[in-house]
């Protein structure tokens, strides 16, 4: 009886999904065509944020710069384009990125155009918006700009809304 339940255990164990405990097992195709593996960033802290091109809070891209200016060699941005929210982010990889380098002069680097919502939802953002996955927080990306700060190690620190520009306190007093 004994052994039957050790191998019934094992059994179930090859089933059960194994929890991701940083964000640095996740690959993305980066804007490029090629990947951004996060586990490059290891020793750095990543802010990963939704962004569009047509919305209100475009004007970001400017503070996501001077952000990843600033405190490169402890941060690396990574923009992540969605057209989750009112259709703002329609163009292709391509589009996306002469926009951003030709009006921000964006350096930092951009994944290829993901969901961030729904049933298609990105893996990546998948984990950062579920507390069941990150083990830190539960997060509702309610429209383009939400950020998502990351530790050293990969871990997820805190969430950050729409409304909170790229250079507020409440991002850079994780940076000093």
């Amino acid at each position: 009886m004994k052994l039957l339940t050790i191998f019934t255990a094992i059994l179930l164990m090859a089933f059960v999904p194994a929890k991701i405990d940083s964000a640095y097992t996740f690959k993305v195709k980066s804007i490029d065509g090629g990947n951004i593996d996060l586990s490059a960033y290891k020793g750095k802290k990543i802010l990963i944020v939704n962004t569009a091109s047509k919305c209100g809070y475009t004007r970001q891209y400017e503070g996501l710069e001077t952000l990843y200016k600033q405190y490169r060699s402890k941060l690396v941005v990574i923009g992540f384009p969605a057209n989750n929210f009112g259709g703002q982010e329609p163009g292709s990889n391509e589009e996306i990125k002469e926009f951003c380098t030709s009006k921000f002069s964006v350096t930092f680097p951009m994944a290829s155009k993901v969901s961030v919502k729904g049933s298609d939802m990105d893996p990546l953002f998948k984990w950062l918006t579920n507390k069941s996955e990150n083990g830190v927080l539960d997060a509702n990306i309610t429209w383009n700009f939400n950020k998502f700060l990351l530790d050293e190690n990969g871990k997820l620190i805190q969430h950050f809304s729409s409304n909170v520009e790229p250079m507020d306190e409440a991002i850079t007093k994780y940076l000093k």
